[in-house]
């Protein structure tokens, strides 16, 4: 057979000539489409492949960057090569030190030379300082490094070699401003050595930055180090005063629980051991034990064994009745029973403060995680989420506490005061005045010595936890309470804070309980003028119609003048004109005080249509879904807005009292057997120290971290469960020893009895 070597080798080279240019012509498709999708960068001379065009495109949306490909092709270097290089120690040169002390300038000198010879103790010590690592237009500010393993290098337990010189944290908040696109504030960890000020590290840092710049050759960006903070700083929680006042007011409060505590356990054993005797004896005696007067169920709560003699009877009764208030025992029984509530008891409201505290946990918990992300925009993200206006539009659950407060304080009032208070029409005006004002007084005292020391309590703990976490914490808290609450202090022990600037204000979550003694005082004044008769009552009720409309007029106009723009991204827009003020939050008060007397006067009982009763729900629910739920990805525009503002509290409130008439009067169905259920009434019990307490518990967890956490919206439900679980147990243990006393000695102490 003869082979035509010559055709057939033609052939092959054929067919890799087609080849080749099939191959040519797809790499020269895919560079004309990397030119397309990629915008470049010139650096000296020569274009280089940078961010994908869609990447740049998410950065504006997200970051809130005007970013063009214009802005990336300038003839400067890449801006993020050098902001990579940004606080190198490798780069660093001692000329940099140039006021620095003798002793600094050995040290700087002795660490970047062994750091450059790989010494173990100077690479950790870089290893632990913070640089760029990617995300920065994804919201990542912080580059923290780790402060833990810079304070670790010392501990020559787990390192065989340490630094010769004692070495220390620093956090340096940097101003940088990035090719004139955008302007951000970073926090950048160093680890250094001790002996260096923070004035002398500096004037390090910004000649390497300013070296930095120079390099790049880059007239549109800068940076500015504004404060060097070492962490921790030198503030001695010892050496607090305040530390010593709420730990001795702890001690004391510890002492009397513990030892009323240990007198009810001693009290029921030896009530117990009679009660064996008593049995004992009438079996013996074949006695009926239906004639004995002895509790099977041992020992009533409020009553104390007469051990002593008759003379002492009395002395020694009051004075057990008074420790007993302290007892862990009775008072966290009494916080934890789930016992069936009396018929004519408000049981759906149980369940209405305990979703609602949750629902405030969730808000605040969201908050503090977006404040230590290293990838804050998320949140610009999760925002376009439908179901995130349940965060922002949080403000309601707050106007549930409100509407309840009315509701309660309207219908004890009536119940206790109207059969008490039977006017004599001779009676004079000055005896009658007399008699109201004293009633007045006594319902304020009341309520201020039940709520303050547990408000005052944790406001110290408070004022030193914060300050605190402000001299060890690697982040740096935008609220200043360490500094507000030692100087207005006492606007909270009034009551009066939300007159006063957000920047003035200790606890900025404590504008609720301001304005809710605020509205009690003024629903004690109408319930005083309400019970002296039918007359009376349409006074009452003119008062009430013109307190809603007056702060209705006035939310108004403060939102229309400000131009007040109802939107997802600003959730506490106007705090100091609205947000917090009473006029915008009295609404749901008054509807709960409207609510509170239409049971009362109905006794429960409200025969509706069934068609009523559908039409009344599905206005209530129709009425909360688009109160959360109707603002829109877009916002809402002055004058909607305004009225938006306006109308939306009084109509949560509205829409509440609907589901409690409805649910008092047997309307409610599922919904009344959901929030009557027996296990939420120890949380509703707890709801208001954990109200107080779960901010400063977030702070905690969260500004003690070694650095900041990649946010995912399943970790974030995650701390959320964690933090509803924290909150309660702590409440828990300062309702014993704050709380539930007082309501104790309370009731001995004004009416007498418990």
């Amino acid at each position: 057979m003869v082979v035509n070597y010559r055709y057939t080798s033609g052939r092959i080279v054929d067919r890799w000539l087609l080849l080749i240019t099939c191959v040519s012509i797809i790499i020269q498709m895919s560079r004309v489409n990397a030119m397309v999708n990629y915008t470049t960068i010139n650096v000296s001379g020569t274009e280089m492949d940078t961010f994908p065009h869609s990447v740049l495109v998410a950065g504006e949306a997200t970051a809130g960057v005007s970013v063009t490909e214009a802005d990336f092709s300038s003839n400067s270097p890449a801006r993020m090569e050098w902001m990579a290089r940004l606080f190198d120690h490798h780069a660093w040169k001692i000329e940099y030190l140039q006021n620095a002390s003798h002793v600094c300038v050995e040290h700087i000198a002795e660490y970047l030379q062994e750091l450059r010879r790989g010494i173990s103790w100077a690479t950790k010590m870089y290893d632990a300082s913070g640089r760029y690592n990617g995300q920065f237009f994804f919201g990542n500010d912080f580059w923290l490094g780790s402060s833990t393993l810079c304070l670790e290098l010392g501990n020559s337990v787990t390192n065989p070699v340490v630094p010769p010189f004692r070495v220390h944290f620093n956090v340096v908040k940097v101003h940088l401003t990035l090719n004139n696109l955008t302007s951000r504030q970073l926090m950048i960890g160093q680890c250094l050595p001790e002996v260096c000020s923070p004035s002398e590290l500096k004037g390090l840092l910004q000649l390497d930055a300013a070296q930095a710049i120079a390099i790049s050759a880059d007239n549109n960006s800068s940076i500015d180090i504004v404060t060097v903070r070492p962490v921790p700083g030198t503030y001695d929680i010892l050496t607090d005063i305040k530390f010593y006042i709420v730990g001795g007011s702890l001690l004391i409060i510890a002492t009397l629980v513990v030892t009323a505590t240990l007198y009810e356990a001693c009290l029921n054993s030896r009530k117990h051991e009679k009660l064996d005797s008593e049995i004992q004896n009438a079996a013996e005696n074949n006695n009926e034990l239906k004639n004995s007067d002895i509790a099977i169920n041992g020992i009533d709560k409020d009553t104390t064994l007469d051990v002593t003699s008759k003379g002492k009877h009395t002395r020694q009764g009051i004075l057990s009745r008074l420790l007993l208030c302290f007892s862990a025992l009775s008072n966290g029984q009494k916080i934890l029973e789930v016992d069936r509530l009396p018929q004519d008891s408000i049981k759906c409201v149980h369940g209405l403060r305990f979703l609602s505290v949750a629902w405030v946990i969730l808000v605040h918990t969201y908050l503090v995680v977006f404040a230590i992300a290293e990838n804050k925009t998320l949140r610009v993200i999760t925002e376009r989420f439908f179901i995130y206006q349940t965060i922002s539009n949080a403000t309601f659950s707050v106007d549930t506490f409100f509407f309840i407060s009315g509701l309660l304080v309207t219908i004890l009032y009536f119940r206790t005061a109207k059969p008490k208070q039977k006017v004599d029409d001779r009676e004079e005006f000055g005896s009658a005045l007399l008699n109201s004002s004293k009633r007045f007084l006594l319902l304020i005292f009341y309520r201020v010595v039940r709520l303050t020391p547990a408000y005052l309590f944790v406001l110290g703990v408070h004022e030193i936890v914060i300050r605190y976490i402000h001299n060890s914490s690697v982040f740096e808290p935008t609220f200043y309470d360490h500094m507000t609450c030692d100087k207005y202090w006492w606007r909270n022990a009034l009551y009066i804070n939300t007159w006063y600037p957000q920047k003035e204000i200790c606890m900025l979550w404590s504008w609720y309980m301001s304005n809710d003694t605020q509205f009690y005082v003024l629903a004690v004044i109408i319930l005083l003028i309400a019970v002296r008769g039918n007359g009376h009552l349409k006074v009452a009720a003119g008062i009430v119609v013109t307190f809603l409309l007056v702060s209705w007029i006035t939310t108004f106009i403060i939102a229309y003048r400000f131009d007040y723009h109802a939107r997802i991204e600003e959730p506490f827009a106007l705090f100091d004109q609205l947000y917090d003020k009473p006029w915008m939050r009295l609404g749901p008060y008054l509807m709960g005080m409207a609510a509170g007397w239409l049971l009362y006067r109905t006794n429960f009982q409200l025969p509706l249509h069934r068609l009523t009763v559908i039409l009344g729900w599905l206005l209530s629910v129709l009425c909360l879904l688009s109160l959360v739920y109707g603002v829109g990805k877009e916002g809402l525009r002055v004058p909607l807005s305004a009225a938006y503002a306006t109308l939306g509290h009084s109509a949560w409130g509205a829409a509440l009292a609907w589901i409690t008439v409805a649910c008092c009067t047997g309307h409610g169905g599922w919904v009344d057997q959901l929030l009557s259920f027996r296990g939420f009434l120890p949380f509703s019990r707890l709801t208001y120290c954990a109200y107080l307490l779960h901010p400063m518990i977030m702070c905690v967890t969260s500004f003690q971290m070694d650095g900041p956490i990649h946010l995912h919206n399943g970790l974030v439900l995650v701390i959320y469960f964690g933090n509803v679980v924290v909150a309660f147990l702590l409440s828990f243990v300062i309702s014993l020893g704050f709380e539930a006393p007082v309501v104790r000695l309370l009731k001995i102490i004004v009416a007498g009895r418990e």
